[in-house]
């Protein structure tokens, strides 16, 4: 016996049928009793856990650096009042278990932090902030 999945007209359905080894004898059908409700099989994803942390996706002041999708934050490589150049690497985050490198868009003092490592963020989201 095997439990089988089928879809007719865009309904899905499971099934039991038997396997049968010999290929001489006609195969039995399948004829569910008068009683026999047949069923459409409904999927419903699984809930998933909230991160701990979110980080809004709130509008991004003048010298917020903004996370270019959503993710999990894996590090800050900055600190409070570190000078920056344009170009250099300031944080990264994880997305679908691949990192993005966020690199400062202009130089100048990092003025803020705003996300720890380990927070979830929003596309968008500011994660800390040059001044």
């Amino acid at each position: 016996m095997k439990k089988l999945r089928v879809t007719v007209e865009g309904k899905t359905y499971e099934v039991i049928v038997e396997v049968v080894e010999d290929s001489s004898s006609p195969a039995p059908v399948f004829r569910p009793p008068a009683s026999a409700a047949i069923v459409p099989v409904v999927s419903v994803p699984s809930p998933t856990p909230a991160p701990a942390a979110q980080a809004s996706s709130g509008s991004t002041g003048p010298g917020d650096v903004p996370s270019p999708l959503a993710g999990k934050v894996v590090s800050i490589d900055v600190a409070i009042g570190a000078s920056v150049e344009e170009g250099a690497q300031v944080a990264t985050v994880e997305a679908m278990k691949m990192n993005t490198y966020i690199y400062a868009p202009k130089s100048g003092k990092v003025s803020a932090i705003h996300v720890a490592a380990g927070d979830g963020v929003e596309e968008g989201a500011a994660l800390l902030t040059i001044g």
